[in-house]
């Protein structure tokens, strides 16, 4: 059974610094893409980024701000976020493709059918 959890959310101020993880269980970290999702009140879930291809991906928000990694030791992947902003606030949450298809990007959140609880992010002054 595949299972992600998310931890390091959080209350930052705007300019703030943030590191999430992702701890995965039930496969193998290095054959597998591993995005992370955040969703906004009154906001459609979308995609942040993703690593797995190379290279990693990155929306245009967040590029230049936010760099994922991965740890295939420790299981985790990471996102750090530096000099967050208000519109950054939201539930983040990892995501892990159908084994059937291990490496996918952010095209299409339908690629992705393993999901962990989110991790609220609030960026407020």
């Amino acid at each position: 059974q595949m299972q992600l959890a998310e931890s390091g959310g959080g209350l930052v101020q705007p300019g703030g610094s943030l590191t999430l993880s992702c701890v995965v269980s039930g496969f193998t970290l290095e054959d597998f893409s591993i995005g992370w999702y955040r969703k906004a009140p009154g906001k459609e879930r979308e995609g942040v980024s993703c690593i797995g291809k190379t290279p990693s991906v990155y929306r245009d928000s967040v590029k230049g701000r936010f760099t994922i990694s991965r740890d295939a030791a420790k299981s985790t992947v990471y996102l750090r976020m530096d000099n967050l902003q208000l519109e950054d606030t939201a539930v983040y949450y990892c995501a892990a493709p159908d084994p059937e298809r291990p490496l996918v990007d952010l095209t299409s959140e339908s690629d992705y059918k393993f999901w962990g609880q989110g991790t609220q992010v609030t960026v407020s002054s």
